[in-house]
């Protein structure tokens, strides 16, 4: 598939592929899902990555990161569940060839300055701010000055947008939440989904599911505030557990609403109907 990239300061920023309807977008690097939403999300977008655990939330929004930093469209993951550490070792587990990109650790605003201004020349990158000690109550140990979590996270959109960076995940929202206490949720949420909307910058928003399933956010609105909501599953048949994967909702997208199995082999992910490719 051709794709024709927009650039901003020497990075790619999106690409426009055929059927896109005239919109960049980032794939999602699933084979088999992409071809069913138009290519990708609309750049730009807040998009929820939804589901119980176990589904490969995490990796599935990194799998994005990851090969947009491959093409020039550099980002940064915020995680506030594990540590840096942990999330590598992770990684290299599921056959992510990260040593491909300049994978920069930082737990700070004031030290992703720093290591902005380091980053090799034309290599892609990914920061991966390290903020699991917040989850863990120990925040005084944590260069963030009197600025709350959501302040701080404002800010290291800010600054990632100003180095042309494309990509952002946070993981997770609800650990988000336990930490900022806001006073207003569903104010607070409105404002900060705003944010995100107008910074321009491709946010991956990752969001736990209650075993119920019977609603995408803790709050129960962030799915009408997201642009998109992208529901990861685990599906029990004869004694096989069975991931699943379906976009729910993609705004300026017409998509597929189907259940895909998800796959995930040799550091790919593939969207299949009923264990075959789909037929697009």
């Amino acid at each position: 598939m051709v794709a024709t990239a927009r650039k901003k300061g020497g990075r790619r920023l999106a690409a426009e592929v055929p059927g896109s309807g005239g919109i960049p977008r980032v794939r999602t690097y699933i084979e088999g899902l992409d071809e069913r939403m138009q290519g990708g999300i609309p750049a730009g977008s807040v998009v929820l990555v939804s589901g119980v655990s176990g589904t490969m939330k995490s990796s599935v929004a990194f799998n994005i990161l990851f090969n947009e930093a491959l093409r020039g469209n550099n980002g940064l993951y915020l995680t506030l569940e594990q540590s840096s550490e942990s999330f590598i070792t992770h990684l290299k587990s599921l056959g992510f060839a990260i040593d491909k990109v300049d994978m920069v650790v930082v737990s700070s605003v004031v030290e992703l300055d720093s290591k902005l201004s380091e980053l090799k020349s034309g290599k892609s990158a990914i920061v991966l701010a390290d903020m699991s000690i917040l989850r863990k109550g120990a925040s005084k140990r944590v260069d963030i000055g009197a600025s709350s979590l959501v302040s701080m996270v404002r800010n290291f959109v800010i600054r990632m947008k100003a180095a042309n960076f494309g990509i952002f995940v946070l993981d997770s929202l609800s650990a988000f939440y336990i930490i900022s206490k806001f006073e207003s949720p569903r104010q607070d949420l409105f404002n900060f989904f705003g944010f995100l909307r107008d910074s321009g910058v491709t946010s991956l928003l990752i969001s736990e599911m209650p075993l119920k399933r019977d609603r995408y956010g803790d709050y129960e609105i962030e799915e009408f505030l997201a642009d998109g909501v992208i529901k990861l599953d685990l599906v029990e048949r004869q004694r096989k557990v069975t991931r699943e994967i379906s976009v729910v909702k993609m705004r300026a997208t017409k998509c597929s609403n189907d259940v895909f199995s998800l796959e995930f082999d040799k550091g790919r992910f593939r969207a299949l109907y009923g264990g075959q490719p789909p037929l697009i």
